[in-house]
């Protein structure tokens, strides 16, 4: 779908958003209303959307980024403010193009593999399985696989692996499928898509009916108390319905019968937990002393009382100061800036802070389904890598912040010529060869 279907998919629907915002909006997961901001980083255009040079003229959809705090769960969400049809169904994002995220899908298998005795009686399903740049990893194990993705473009790089895919959305009716067609699931893992479901008690139900009797399902996940300590607004999009605490994802799970039992904390996506969780009545999966650890950490946090949800938005609008404060100055000095990196963070980022092509001249992305578009909203345009070889920048700005210490050793030649990165947050730094280990 490319842009200019999704405008005038998003124009047909504006009649029935418009009578939808002046509903009071409910919780996703326990029908409270909402009544509490918990940060408005303004209006902003789907993160994925990037636009084809033929279209640089043509009117973008821009949609409100007002994030909302549930008063009785407290779950940290985004209002559906687009169909994920208008998201998933063609997506930019292929998870193979980050080296280190492939090791982190690798490694996790392998320890999956062990702790659970999966082999060739197993059944393995990933929702929202990309590439299959986790399930690739199961195949010489002789682990039977099953990835479900609703975007068909990164779906097809998947069965190029040998990984066979259902090409649909997760949710109740889709489990009830695989489980008539495949049976039940050993292990159902869910990396980086709990976050990206509107209709999260649909999702829940299916994670339900299609879990074996002693399965075992692991979300990936950020961690709500890394974005708030750590200001990654940027993390804040609209493909991000939700923002989980482990307290309000056990809460999520509990109200459809399936018990976490494992938590561990994560350095991916800039401080995530990965959860294990089974049904409520499983005697083979015991409750480890982590998940309290962690629960008990948030609760003396303030994370089940209004308090400490309260200042994140004047925090998160001094960062942004901060930001083009220094952006300022060096451009001011006649310091040229590439940005390296077209994720969906970055592109909040630019927006919400104004940044566009007189801050960064251009920005360069390894995934080629980038490479000649624009960045939606700001209108950077994307090259090739080796671009910032070309023209030797004074400084890198990197987008994918979570990646820093990947991109710094791909592109240690910056320093060769002089020039430096910038990491934006959660306070702006300037990283040069003597600040590194």
């Amino acid at each position: 779908m490319n842009q200019l279907q999704k405008i005038d998919e998003l124009n047909d629907g504006a009649e029935a958003q418009r009578i939808a915002a002046k509903q009071k909006p409910t919780c996703r997961s326990c029908d409270a209303a909402l009544d509490h901001t918990f940060v408005d980083l303004g209006m902003s255009p789907l993160v994925q959307s990037f636009v084809p040079p033929d279209k640089l003229d043509e009117a973008e959809p821009f949609l409100p980024l007002r994030v909302l705090l549930c008063p009785e769960c407290k779950l940290v969400q985004l209002r559906s403010y687009v169909s994920p049809d208008n998201i998933f169904t063609e997506y930019a994002y292929f998870s193979s193009y980050s080296t280190s995220w492939v090791a982190h899908a690798k490694a996790f298998c392998e320890m999956a593999a062990e702790r659970f005795s999966l082999g060739p009686n197993s059944f393995v399903v990933e929702i929202a399985s990309n590439d299959g740049y986790l399930l690739q990893h199961f195949l010489p194990m002789g682990v039977p696989v099953l990835g479900v993705e609703p975007a068909a473009n990164v779906a097809e790089a998947a069965k190029a692996k040998s990984i066979p895919v259902l090409v649909d959305f997760f949710g109740e009716a889709t489990a009830g499928k695989v489980a008539k067609d495949r049976g039940t699931a050993d292990l159902i893992v869910g990396n980086n898509v709990f976050a990206h479901v509107p209709d999260i008690n649909d999702f829940c139900a299916g994670l339900k009916l299609l879990l074996a009797e002693d399965g075992v399902i692991s979300l990936e996940f950020p961690h709500l108390e890394k974005l708030m300590d750590e200001l990654q607004y940027d993390t804040i999009y609209h493909e991000h319905f939700s923002y989980y605490s482990l307290m309000t994802a056990e809460r999520v799970l509990a109200r459809h019968g399936l018990r976490v039992f494992d938590v561990e904390e994560l350095s991916t996506h800039g401080g995530s937990l990965r959860l294990f969780a089974c049904h409520v009545d499983s005697k083979k999966h015991s409750r480890l002393a982590k998940v309290d650890e962690v629960l008990n950490r948030e609760l003396a946090a303030g994370y089940d009382d209004f308090d400490v949800y309260v200042e994140f938005q004047n925090s998160v609008q001094a960062s942004k100061r901060k930001l083009l404060q220094l952006l300022s100055r060096l451009k001011d000095d006649g310091k040229s800036i590439v940005g390296y990196g077209a994720p969906g963070k970055g592109n909040t980022l630019l927006n919400y802070c104004g940044i566009g092509t007189d801050f960064l001249e251009f920005c360069v992305d390894r995934n080629p389904y980038k490479q000649g578009l624009y960045t939606p909203g700001t209108h950077i345009p994307i090259r090739p890598v080796d671009d910032i070889r070309a023209r030797k920048p004074d400084y890198v700005f990197i987008l994918p912040w979570n990646l820093k210490d990947e991109i710094i050793a791909q592109m240690s030649d910056v320093f060769d010529w002089g020039g430096k990165f910038i990491v934006p947050v959660p306070e702006p730094k300037i990283i040069g060869p003597e600040d590194l280990g």
